[in-house]
């Protein structure tokens, strides 16, 4: 029987915590995610490891024997990993991480450029494309991602923060065309839309309600590169809706403001994913503590007070 050690932590962390559940917080993985992995453990071992009721989930007598040998493989695995951490060997290899393009480079290659030079034998190889790609048929390490995330039991994610996006206008243009306060008043306004596959991009914008409402923007200008609308809409173009992290210099230098404060405001996720394994690769780790501990400042809102308004 040919072994695969990759089911190992999950099989594990079920064990130990007394659910999927309980596995599945420990791992960053979905329930669902956690219970097929062992149930592919279980068919291809041809035994049941667990004792499954609508209550409670147990070990069998051949689940146990086969813990106490995963669970001392995974301490001789810690146990490497902490002569790692002690220098008694460094991180060195190739690192392949796949970024959206503008995020990407704004936010993301500085912090992974950092980590390169912390690290003299780490190699660094960055690919940037707002393409989903698939990391283990494309070799990638690991993957940093905007948006909701599919259901996978191959790939471990790790949220990393908040992506917001909210309108903004220059203050000359708000100056001279007063501000929107509903979007029924902002369909009157000039507007410079996201060209995307040659369509623009509707504004998904969220009301005092709560009620998230689709809205085509009447769009004077349209381009498909977020830094040019930023540019247009700072030189008093019109309106744009806009990412958080882009803007968020010009809020705090004055050369745009928000409009329609709170009713524009709307947040999607911010992931790193990379595939599921026995063991973490060190590169791979530090990569991840890294844009844990530091994307999160690059992210953050700009306050109120500091937002500059006409």
């Amino acid at each position: 029987m040919k072994s695969d050690l990759s089911a190992l932590p999950a099989f594990v962390a079920v064990a130990e915590g007394g659910s999927f559940a309980a596995a599945a917080d420990k791992l960053h993985l979905t329930r669902s995610a956690v219970s097929k992995i062992v149930s592919r453990l279980e068919d291809r071992l041809g035994v049941m490891l667990f004792m499954r009721t609508t209550r409670s989930l147990s070990l069998t007598d051949e689940g146990a024997l086969y813990y106490e040998h995963c669970r001392q493989a995974l301490a001789n695995v810690q146990a490497a990993e902490n002569q790692l951490d002690s220098g008694k060997m460094q991180v060195s290899g190739r690192l392949r991480v796949s970024v959206p393009v503008l995020f990407g480079h704004l936010c993301i290659a500085p912090l992974l450029t950092a980590l390169a030079n912390e690290h003299p034998l780490l190699t660094l190889e960055m690919s940037f494309s707002d393409r989903r790609i698939d990391l283990i048929d494309e070799g990638f390490d690991l993957a940093v991602r905007i948006g909701e995330l599919a259901d996978s039991g191959s790939l471990v994610a790790r949220r990393l923060g908040e992506h917001g996006m909210i309108l903004c206008a220059s203050p000359d243009y708000v100056q001279r065309h007063g501000e929107p306060r509903t979007p029924e008043a902002l369909s009157r306004h000039q507007a410079v839309g996201y060209l995307h596959g040659g369509v623009v991009l509707p504004w998904q914008l969220r009301g005092a309600d709560g009620e998230l409402r689709s809205f085509r923007p009447p769009a004077k200008m349209m381009m498909d590169d977020m830094q040019g609308i930023v540019d247009a809409v700072s030189a008093g173009a019109g309106i744009a809706w806009l990412p958080e992290w882009l803007v968020r210099d010009r809020l705090m230098a004055g050369t745009l403001t928000e409009v329609m404060r709170g009713e524009s405001s709307l947040s999607f996720p911010v992931s790193v994913v990379w595939p599921f394994m026995p063991y973490q690769p060190l590169k791979v780790r530090l990569a991840v503590d890294k844009l844990v501990a530091e994307l999160p400042g690059k992210l953050a809102l700009v306050a109120p007070s500091m937002s500059h308004r006409p």
